[in-house]
C-alpha cells in the first residue's frame, strides 16, 4: 500500500495493542490458574515470566512491523537476507489468526449472552449448581451458541469496516477506557465486601508452601502455568503485535511501549483478580475451581450480594469489552494481511474475511451440541484441539521464528533489530541481552512447546 494508514496518537497505540493482549487469557484464564496454585506466589512467578519471556518477543514484532511498514503478509519479504525463505512464515501467522478466532468468537458469545442473562435476573435467587444447569443448557443450544457467535463477529467487523483511525482505534479507545472504569467499581465493591480481607491476604501475600503442599512436582506444575500464562496472555507469535508496528511513526521507542502495554496487560490481569477474589472468600467459595470459575461459580456469588443483577451484569460487561478487544485487533489483522497480500481494498477484506470466520467458527459451536461426538484422543473436543493448535503450537513457534529472525545473521539481523527498536525518544532495548535472546530465550520457550505435549503424550500412551 502506497498510503499506509496510521494510528492518529501514541495513546491508540497503546490502548489497540493492549486490547490485543488483553483479553479472556486475562480475566478468564489468569483468574483460575491464580487460585488453582496458591494466589500471590504464583503471581510472582507470573510476573517474573512476563518480563523475561513475553517482552522481548513483543518488542520484536514491533521492530518487524515498524521497519516493513507491513503485516506479516510482506514484512519478512522485504527483510529477509535474499534467498532466505522466512517469509513462508507468513501462512502460519495468518493460519493463527483464523485458528484462534474459530474458538474466541464462541467463547466471546459467552460473554455477551451471560451480560443479558444477568440483566434480565436469569441467574437471581440460583445456587451453584443451578447456574451450571443454564450454562451447560446454553451450550446444548445451537442456536444460541450460534446466534451469539454471530453477533460477536458483527460487532468486530463492523468495527473494522469503519477505518483504523475512525474504527479500530476511535471504538477500542472508548471500550478500553469503560473496561477500565469498570473494573475499577467493581474492585471498589469486592474489597469492601464483609469476609474480603482474607480473599486479598490470599492473593496479595506470598505463600510459596501452598506450591509444595505434594512435593516438586506441584511447584514444576505452577512454574510451566505460570510460563505459559506470561506468554499467552500477549497474544504472541501469529503477528497480532507486528501488525500494530506497522501503523506507528518513529518517534518512540519500542522497548518503552512494550513496556506501557505490558504495564495496562497486567494491570487488568491483576484487577480482575482484586475483583474475583475477594468476593470468592467473602461467600465461602473455593478460589481454585478452575474453568467454571467465572461461568458457574461467580454467577451465584453475585447473587448473594446486594444489587447482584447489577453487579453480574457489570462484571459481564467488562469480560465482554476485554474479549472484543482481542477480537477486533486480530480482524484487523486478517484484513490488513489480505490488503497488503492481494491488494484488497478495506470494503473486500472486509466481507470475505467476515464470511470465512463465520464459517470456520461454526465447528467450535456446534461441538458442544450437534457435533458433541467428535473428539480428538489426548487432546479433546473441537474447541480444546483448537485451542491446542493454536497456544502450544503456533504461538510458541511463531515466536521463535520471530526471536532467531532478529537475532540470527541469516535472518534480519541483530544489529538492524536493535537500530529499529531503539529508534525515538523513550527506553532503549538491553543490548547485553543479546546471547539471552540467542540462546536461553529459544530454549525457554522451546520447553513450553515441548511441555504442552507432555499430557497429551501420557494420555495416548494409556489407551
Amino acid at each position: 500500500m502506497e498510503n499506509r494508514e496510521k494510528f492518529a496518537s501514541r495513546l491508540g497505540f497503546i490502548l489497540i495493542s493492549a486490547g490485543c493482549a488483553i483479553g479472556l487469557g486475562n480475566v478468564w484464564r489468569f483468574p483460575y490458574i491464580t487460585g488453582q496454585y496458591g494466589g500471590a506466589a504464583f503471581v510472582l512467578l507470573y510476573l517474573v515470566f512476563l518480563v523475561i519471556l513475553g517482552l522481548p518477543v513483543m518488542v520484536m514484532e514491533f521492530a518487524v512491523g515498524r521497519a516493513s511498514q507491513k503485516s506479516c503478509a510482506k514484512s519478512f519479504d522485504l527483510l529477509e537476507p535474499k534467498g532466505t525463505k522466512w517469509h513462508w512464515y507468513k501462512w502460519m501467522g495468518f493460519g493463527g489468526c483464523y485458528l484462534l478466532m474459530m474458538f474466541y468468537t464462541t467463547v466471546g458469545g459467552w460473554m455477551i449472552s451471560y451480560v443479558v442473562k444477568s440483566a434480565t435476573g436469569t441467574f437471581t435467587g440460583m445456587d451453584t449448581e443451578a447456574v451450571g444447569g443454564v450454562f451447560n443448557s446454553m451450550l446444548a443450544n445451537p442456536s444460541e451458541l450460534v446466534g451469539w457467535m454471530l453477533v460477536t463477529i458483527m460487532l468486530g467487523f463492523l468495527v473494522c469496516s469503519m477505518g483504523l483511525q475512525k474504527g479500530v482505534e476511535r471504538i477500542t479507545k472508548v471500550m478500553m477506557s469503560c473496561l477500565f472504569l469498570i473494573m475499577i467499581v467493581l474492585c471498589v465493591r469486592s474489597v469492601t465486601l464483609d469476609g474480603a480481607v482474607e480473599g486479598l491476604k490470599f492473593y496479595l501475600i506470598p505463600d510459596f508452601s501452598k506450591m509444595f503442599e505434594n512435593g516438586w512436582s506441584t511447584f514444576g506444575e505452577a512454574v510451566y502455568a505460570a510460563m505459559g500464562q506470561s506468554f499467552f496472555t500477549l497474544s504472541l507469535g501469529i503477528s497480532a503485535m507486528a501488525i500494530f508496528g506497522s501503523y506507528i511513526g518513529k518517534d518512540r521507542s519500542l522497548m518503552g511501549e512494550a513496556l506501557n502495554i505490558g504495564i495496562l496487560d497486567t494491570m487488568v490481569a491483576l484487577m480482575a483478580g482484586l475483583i474475583i477474589f475477594p468476593a470468592c472468600f467473602a461467600f465461602g467459595v473455593n478460589p481454585g475451581e478452575g474453568p467454571g470459575l467465572v461461568f458457574v461459580t461467580l454467577p451465584s456469588v453475585f447473587n448473594q450480594m446486594w444489587g447482584g443483577a447489577f453487579w453480574g451484569s457489570l462484571f459481564f460487561l467488562f469480560m465482554s469489552f476485554a474479549a472484543l478487544s482481542t477480537v477486533i485487533a486480530v480482524f484487523e489483522n486478517l484484513i490488513s494481511f489480505c490488503m497488503d497480500n492481494w491488494g484488497w481494498d478495506r470494503k473486500k477484506a472486509v466481507v470475505v474475511n467476515g464470511l470465512a470466520v463465520t464459517v470456520l467458527s461454526l465447528p467450535c459451536a456446534l461441538g458442544y451440541n450437534a457435533w458433541a461426538g467428535f473428539t480428538v484422543p489426548g487432546i479433546g473436543d473441537i474447541q480444546t484441539l483448537e485451542d491446542f493448535i493454536v497456544s502450544n503450537n503456533i504461538l510458541p513457534l511463531g515466536s521463535v521464528i520471530y526471536l532467531l529472525f532478529c537475532v540470527c545473521k541469516r535472518g534480519w539481523g541483530w544489529d538492524n533489530f536493535i537500530r529499529e527498536a531503539d529508534t525515538g525518544t523513550g527506553v532503549k532495548f538491553p543490548k547485553w541481552a543479546r546471547l539471552y535472546l540467542k540462546y536461553v530465550l529459544p530454549l525457554m520457550i522451546l520447553i513450553i512447546f515441548i511441555m504442552g505435549y507432555v499430557p497429551k503424550i501420557q494420555a495416548w500412551m494409556a489407551m
